[in-house]
């Protein structure tokens, strides 16, 4: 009798064939490797437990640009999405192109044509601001700009997808009122929105903390380049990318943690989730939460 295979025996296999030959190209490049430089973990357990200066100075830096990024994309996707369903054909053709590029090119390519090519063109020339003892480097304003207004690109999708999960009757009702367009948005829409928003929200603060190693290109010296200098000096490579995903790791973890707790305290009263509050951070980690949806992320 002839064995037909079921879809899930299939899988099985095909998930051991891979995971056979993961093994047996990791065997082959360790064995044909005709040297090896000695590892030091003490440089890994010195930059986790007693950071220097440069490694506080690139996750302080990383955090701030993250948390004013976002800040600034949430506003500027707020009014993109707002634009793109205004009655006015300017401002929807402004958010769709707005919309439009930033969506549609790499960050990497912006953060270059923005901080170098309007320099090289005598466009524009980015600035030193000193706000008192603060001094923001021109690369360092620049990389927050560029990363906002990218982000803005993203969060205007989320936002969009937030208002039309609203009613339209509440907005015809609130116009039966005598309130305005922005009355309306303001007082009604965004605040209910906001429990819709605020998971992908989440996600893309999350995104953004990773992100910021791009900011190596412009010269920013963030988490990520700062990792990049310890290695070139002392050729420990491994262990230094190694300490750097430890404290991106708790970076976002953290976030998680307050990302979680964010959302269970939106959720209650609401049928979004559980009486409970929806899935704590622990649950979801471990897959046991609700599979989250997706709002015009990444």
């Amino acid at each position: 009798m002839k064995t037909v295979l079921t879809p899930s025996r299939g899988t099985r296999r095909a998930l051991l064939v891979g995971c056979l030959l993961f093994i047996a190209l990791a065997v082959t490049g360790c064995s044909s490797s005709k040297g090896h430089l000695d590892l030091n973990w003490n440089t890994f357990w010195g930059d986790i437990l007693s950071p220097d200066g440069a490694i506080i100075n690139g996750l302080w830096l990383t955090i701030s640009i993250s948390v004013i990024a976002q800040f600034l994309g949430v506003l500027l996707g707020t009014f993109a999405a707002l634009g793109k369903s205004a009655k006015f054909l300017p401002f929807r053709l402004l958010a769709n192109v707005y919309i439009w590029f930033f969506r549609g090119t790499p960050l990497l390519v912006q953060l270059v044509l923005f901080r170098f090519g309007l320099q090289a063109a005598n466009l524009f020339f980015w600035p030193t601001i000193e706000l008192g003892p603060i001094q923001i480097l021109p690369e360092i304003l620049a990389g927050t700009l560029i990363m906002g207004v990218n982000e803005g690109a993203y969060m205007a999708e989320i936002v969009r997808a937030g208002i039309m999960s609203i009613d339209p009757g509440q907005q015809e009702a609130a116009k039966s009122l005598g309130m305005t367009y922005g009355q309306t948005m303001g007082r009604i829409v965004l605040p209910q929105a906001a429990r819709v928003i605020i998971p992908p929200l989440g996600n893309e603060f999350n995104n953004m903390l990773k992100t910021t190693s791009l900011l190596q290109i412009i010269g920013v010296f963030e988490l990520f380049n700062t990792f990049s200098i310890k290695y070139s000096n002392d050729f420990q490579t491994f262990v230094h990318m190694l300490a750097a995903c430890v404290w991106y790791l708790l970076l976002t973890t953290i976030w998680g943690v307050v990302q979680a707790w964010i959302e269970r305290k939106l959720s209650k009263g609401t049928n979004l989730n559980s009486d409970a509050g929806g899935p704590s951070w622990t649950a979801r980690f471990l897959g046991r939460g609700r599979p989250e949806t997706s709002l015009g992320g990444h």
